[in-house]
């Protein structure tokens, strides 16, 4: 069953009429194919002008939305074999990031990424994506493991961001988030981080310090959410429309201010109407990363990534 969000009630009753109408029609009694393929051309054209206009709050709820793929789809689908590799070597194994050795189109890479799972027993489990400190210590050994043997890191990001509990503060929470962004500067191997759906604060950043950083058409990546942005500013979180316009935190504003390198087109309606196709988008879009930078020296990876940063701003 579709879930669907506020502003798309209109296109949720024109395809709730089709599915209705689908069902009388395969009684044999009466002939509405006409109908149908009318309203379905209807939905189709509101689907795509609404998907035409969103507005950057509503782009930040498509980011969220539950249907989107996952980690897991995106491992599924863009590696030809994932074998993950678990725990920090210091405290536990944080499930909201999940990282390991595996195969895009025969290259070999390190992949590391976001889990914030998909029904409530999973979100429970990755914790929302939110990662504690040892999941980005995870993060680190990982990239580390790649750099000792020279294979190139993908990152996909997709958290509201970093876990605010008591107990990862305890841990060293901003500690780990500082290493592990340094760890992703210092690479000498090349580095391709993805923003496939929320790119939320130090959390994101924590393993998208790039070489090439990829965003999805309709996610978005700020250094705090709009509630938390209109709640600091305005005192309260009714205001986040208002505060993720001020922000500018969509695709084309952040490839517009050198944040972000290349966007990478959506299925109309968003990924989570068509993951596979959006998952083929983002694996065309990395194999062609990788091999614009493979090749390059050490040091000429480095340096790409030192002047890709100091250029910003």
């Amino acid at each position: 069953m579709k879930t669907f969000l506020d502003f798309e009630k209109p296109i949720a009753e024109l395809e709730t009429r089709v599915a209705e109408l689908r069902e009388t029609a395969s009684s044999g009694e009466i002939d509405i194919d006409a109908e149908i393929e009318r309203l379905e051309a209807k939905a189709a054209r509101l689907l795509k002008e609404t998907y035409g206009r969103l507005t950057p709050w509503q782009k930040a709820l498509v980011a969220r939305h539950p249907d989107r793929p996952h980690f897991k789809d995106y491992a599924a689908g863009l590696t030809d074999e994932f074998m993950p590799l678990a725990g920090d070597r210091g405290f536990a194994d944080d499930r909201a990031i999940v990282g390991g050795l595996a195969r895009i189109e025969g290259r070999r890479v390190v992949l590391i990424g976001h889990e914030k799972g998909d029904d409530t027993v999973s979100r429970l489990r990755h914790n929302f994506g939110m990662a504690k400190p040892e999941g980005y210590r995870k993060a680190i050994r990982l990239m580390q493991l790649a750099d000792r043997f020279g294979l190139p890191v993908v990152s996909l990001v997709d958290t509201p961001g970093a876990f605010p509990g008591v107990e990862a503060e305890e841990r060293g929470q901003a500690e780990a988030i500082a290493r592990s962004t340094e760890q992703c500067l210092a690479l000498r191997v090349p580095l391709v981080a993805a923003v496939v759906g929320e790119g939320g604060s130090g959390g994101a950043v924590a393993i998208a310090a790039a070489n090439r950083v990829l965003m999805f058409e309709h996610a978005v990546y700020s250094v705090i959410s709009p509630e938390g942005c209109a709640s600091i500013l305005w005192r309260t979180a009714d205001r986040a429309p208002e505060a993720a316009e001020a922000m500018r935190i969509t695709a084309a504003d952040l490839v517009t201010l050198g944040v972000v390198d290349r966007i990478i087109p959506e299925p109309v309606g968003g990924a989570q109407r068509a993951p596979m196709d959006a998952i083929a988008s983002l694996k065309q879009a990395v194999v062609q990363e990788l091999d614009s930078l493979s090749g390059r020296s050490p040091e000429e990876i480095l340096h790409h990534r030192r002047e890709k940063f100091l250029a910003i701003g």
